[in-house]
């Protein structure tokens, strides 16, 4: 009796009450069309597995909890099936005919003798394929004759958590620190299972807990006991633990003369660092490592290259079957550089040096999570060194959580470049993937957007780039259309108009995102403190790459950096057929085109319009976009939940606001040199340049 209440408060709570945002895209609410229930309900009499670790039996529970929530009935776990039918078994077999061209993790979904059959050659496949049967139910798609079968593409799918010992979040916009380092390892938050629940979901398989700029303290028993913790909730979800690290750390806890990687001490140290770690943690996954970049301490400060210190780590490691994934996010202070080429110039020669337990992670482009950058040169140059592909979930540079801007078409973008270095179809993603190049150690990587606020990523959009990222991590095959009308259904609505339009929203948001801030190739444009707003005018900063000016190369003549041949000869750095498509003015697909050329204002374009017509425009074009989707937004009011509504409606109109800032600062600063009048039929901005820069000014503020 005491179970029926329980389950009853649960049921009543997950409906009465006005939907807040926590439960993401994992909504196990009663389907409300009885035909269909009962359709589902024929394969959910029951669930087994024989298996009693803990992965299974999480696989097993899930399937429990979110069946009774969608068909509105207990679901009973049975000991034994003997002749029963219609139920859900789970099946770890290596042996099974349906599971030997599968993968690490994958799992294949089948019906026999009238059961339903989640199987999978190690436990986290289950668990996957568990989640995959119920993505299929959450999104009405019929299941009686099931025969799917499903591997993912890379071997980890990790989440790069910027947060730091006293719960802020370096670039984070959702809150403080998921999580709670002083009440850990006493207090185990209900948020931390949640979290490893939706990671599991979507395949997300490893999780950095602390910033790429480390504190050691991380590497201090204090907050190991308190990793530890985590690691084991994680743990039962199919999640490793990861850290990244203060490259100092021997000298900084140690008190070692320093921390040159080829001193034998240091060696000792961090071997012996390592054991401790392991001891705690057996499955702990290994370190990733930012060094020698923007201040942080690595091995050339003792005339060592990135090999020497990931090697060194790696070695500490390797008895543990750990793995060093050590960043490629270098560049030098040069005036007269180009920023473009740095981590290309230091890692390119270390290619073939690093040790066979080392990853190198590469951000999607070469300066830094622009909202479009062309892929990496990296991507391709490095064919005997695995490459990890670094993502930005949390919108940096998109709009902090106040914009809607969906993320799958820039990920697809970038993954679907050809790199062209065995020929045409070397995509991107076949480097990332291993395929290109035979690796087997493979990785995707995201910079997770999410925080201690209770819808979890500020913007309740934001929560699509979170699941994009580990479908696509899982498959990045996948299109952002079915990924987008997925997510849709699971969180939001239902209703097949709305789905429609909802859908068309987040498919153009990235793309009306770039028109009313960086067009045509554009780039590092944005307030030079946090990263808001426009700043095009930005002179001086403690570095000259930090400035607008070293990018924009804005004159009298014309807009954009001039990266052929006759500029810094970045393009060199690509193929032979990649530079070919980028390196004439004139046929450049016109979103790269500023990044690699300097344009004259007067040159017209594909489009038939000038540069600077073209230019402006888009900026208008971009603001009017904004007001469309408040339009179509308001147009599902009555199918979203009011809670819901109303908070994106809201931030819809605050980035109305702010792409007006974008437009009217951007259009008045560079009409100063293009000298042309605003193009027909769009209306000079009423506040005048200055007026613009005390705006912008405030948002610097700290």
């Amino acid at each position: 009796m005491l179970k029926k209440i329980s389950f009853l408060l649960l049921f009543i709570s997950s409906t009465a009450w006005a939907d807040d945002g926590y439960r993401l895209w994992l909504k196990f609410d009663l389907i409300k069309n009885p035909t269909q229930r009962a359709t589902y309900a024929k394969f959910s009499q029951f669930i087994y597995t024989e298996q009693q670790d803990a992965i299974s039996q999480t696989a097993s529970k899930e399937l429990q909890t979110s069946l009774q929530g969608l068909l509105g009935k207990r679901i009973p776990i049975a000991k034994n099936i003997q002749d029963k039918k219609g139920g859900i078994l789970l099946k770890v077999s290596a042996t099974d005919a349906k599971t030997q061209a599968l993968a690490d993790d994958g799992f294949a979904i089948y019906t026999q003798n009238n059961n339903i059959v989640v199987s999978s050659k190690n436990p986290s496949g289950a668990l996957y394929g568990a989640f995959a049967l119920l993505r299929r139910i959450q999104t009405g798609l019929d299941i009686s004759k099931i025969d799917i079968a499903d591997s993912p593409k890379v071997r980890l799918r990790m989440l790069n958590h910027w947060d730091n010992p006293l719960g802020t979040i370096e670039r984070g916009y959702a809150g403080s620190s998921l999580w709670k380092w002083y009440e850990l390892p006493e207090v185990i938050d209900q948020r931390y299972i949640d979290y490893a629940r939706a990671n599991a979901s979507v395949g997300i398989n490893a999780v950095v807990l602390n910033n790429v700029n480390a504190s050691a303290r991380f590497l201090t028993d204090e907050y190991l006991q308190k990793v530890k913790a985590l690691a084991a909730v994680f743990r039962p979800y199919g999640i490793k633990v990861f850290l990244s690290l203060n490259f100092a750390a021997p000298k900084i806890l140690g008190k070692t003369k320093n921390s040159d990687p080829l001193a034998p001490e240091i060696r000792t140290w961090w071997n012996n660092k390592t054991q401790e770690i392991y001891k705690l943690i057996p499955d702990f996954g290994g370190y990733l490592v930012k060094a020698n970049s923007e201040g942080e301490p690595g091995p050339q400060d003792f005339g060592r290259t990135h090999a020497d210190g990931a090697n060194m780590l790696a070695e500490a490691l390797k008895p543990h079957q750990g793995i060093v994934i050590w960043r490629a996010f270098v560049y030098a202070a040069d005036p007269k550089g180009d920023r473009f080429k740095e981590a290309y110039k230091d890692f390119k020669p270390l290619d073939g040096t690093f040790a066979d337990n080392v990853m190198v992670q590469v951000k999607n482009g070469p300066i830094d999570f622009q909202s479009r950058e062309p892929f990496h040169p990296l991507f391709g140059a490095m064919p005997k060194t695995p490459l990890a592909m670094e993502f930005q979930l949390t919108q940096e540079y998109l709009g902090f959580s106040t914009n809607l801007v969906y993320e799958a078409p820039l990920f697809k973008e970038c993954l679907d470049s050809d790199t062209y270095v065995q020929g045409k179809g070397s995509t991107v993603a076949k480097v990332v993937d291993g395929s290109l190049d035979k690796h087997t150690l493979t990785a995707i990587v995201g910079v997770a957007n999410t925080g201690s606020d209770r819808n979890w990523t500020g913007h309740l959009m934001s929560q699509a780039n979170w699941y994009a990222f580990g479908r696509l991590a899982w498959n990045h095959a996948l299109s952002s259309e079915q990924i987008a009308e997925e997510w849709i259904k699971m969180t939001l609505t239902q209703h097949p108009q709305s789905v429609t339009v909802i859908q068309d929203v987040m498919l153009k948001s990235r793309e009306i995102y770039v028109d009313f801030t960086t067009p045509l190739g554009l780039h590092h444009v944005m307030g030079q403190n946090i990263h808001f707003g426009p700043e095009p005018w930005l002179e001086r900063s403690a570095r000259p790459d930090w400035t607008a000016i070293y990018y924009h190369r804005a004159d009298s003549l014309g807009l954009g950096f001039n990266r052929t041949a006759t500029g810094s000869n970045a393009l060199s750095l690509y193929s032979p057929e990649v530079q070919q498509l980028w390196g004439n003015p004139d046929t450049c697909p016109l979103p790269y085109l500023l990044w690699f050329h300097h344009v004259p204002w007067t040159k017209q374009l594909s489009t038939g319009k000038s540069l600077w017509d073209e230019f402006s425009s888009r900026y208008y074009k971009g603001v009017a976009s904004v007001e469309w989707m408040q339009k179509q937004w308001k147009s599902v009011a009555n199918q979203i939940d009011p809670a819901i509504f109303a908070d994106v409606d809201g931030r819809l109109a605050a980035q109305h606001r702010e792409a007006l800032n974008w437009r009217d600062a951007c259009v008045l600063y560079f009409q100063q040199y293009a000298n042309q009048p605003i193009p027909a039929p769009y209306p000079k901005p009423t506040r005048s340049l200055a007026e613009m820069k005390k705006i912008v000014e405030i948002y610097q503020l700290r």
